[in-house]
């Protein structure tokens, strides 16, 4: 999953990223109102972590440019006021959840792991096709009950395979999910951690539809 962090102290921004790279998620970092409209403009998240204080102005504007252009991505506010009437404007502005720093990384995780499933119009916190589970908080895959090594980037692929459960992913959407702007793309990277993934859950488990994309689930009710 790609994450937008729009965050202009250098230390928090760099902690952030730290911490969500970790979770297997795609971090790309700006630090002002303009970088964010552009990053939103040209590229696809999947949440956005926004600071309210910002050089060039609020983070309420770039959520209302968001808002304007009927992008729905989820927002987290991350803000040092710590006032109900502020954290009321940002929600009632078309923020998700809401955050006052200092904060816990943690709380952090555990809040975009919230927004996460109501995104995927989903209440529990473990996913689950066949034999197969995976608890995002806890970082874990198990097969018929038995635990399953994975390494980062097959997490995170077989994370969004099964939240989409179903439904057909793209190459191209797993790729943008997974890498951010200073990471190299291998042509054939998507492919060696499907293999890979297929030599650890089942051959079968994942289905490629040629020229299309994959899927996991398709024959569950």
């Amino acid at each position: 999953m790609r994450v937008l962090v729009v965050e202009d102290d250098k230390i928090i921004g760099d902690g952030v990223c730290q911490a969500l790279n970790m979770e297997h998620y795609a971090a790309d970092w700006v630090e002002d109102v303009e970088s964010a409209e552009t990053a939103l403009s040209t590229n696809q998240y999947e949440m956005v972590v926004l600071d309210v204080g910002l050089p060039d102005g609020s983070g309420f504007d770039v959520l209302k440019f968001m808002r304007s252009k009927k992008d729905d991505t989820p927002v987290l506010i991350l803000t040092a006021y710590d006032d109900v009437a502020y954290r009321v404007k940002g929600l009632d502005s078309g923020a998700d959840d809401y955050l006052v720093k200092p904060f816990k990384l943690e709380e952090l995780l555990a809040r975009l792991r919230a927004l996460r499933r109501r995104a995927g119009g989903r209440s529990t916190p473990v996913l689950q096709v066949g034999d197969v589970t995976l608890d995002p908080a806890a970082n874990k895959v198990t097969l018929k009950g038995e635990s399953i090594a994975l390494g980062p980037k097959e997490f995170a692929i077989l994370h969004t395979l099964m939240e989409k459960k179903g439904k057909v992913v793209t190459k191209v959407q797993l790729e943008e999910s997974l890498y951010g702007w200073d990471m190299e793309i291998e042509s054939n990277t998507i492919e060696v951690h499907i293999h890979g993934l297929r030599k650890k859950l089942g051959k079968d488990f994942i289905e490629t539809l040629r020229h299309v994309g994959y899927r996991v689930g398709s024959n569950e009710s």
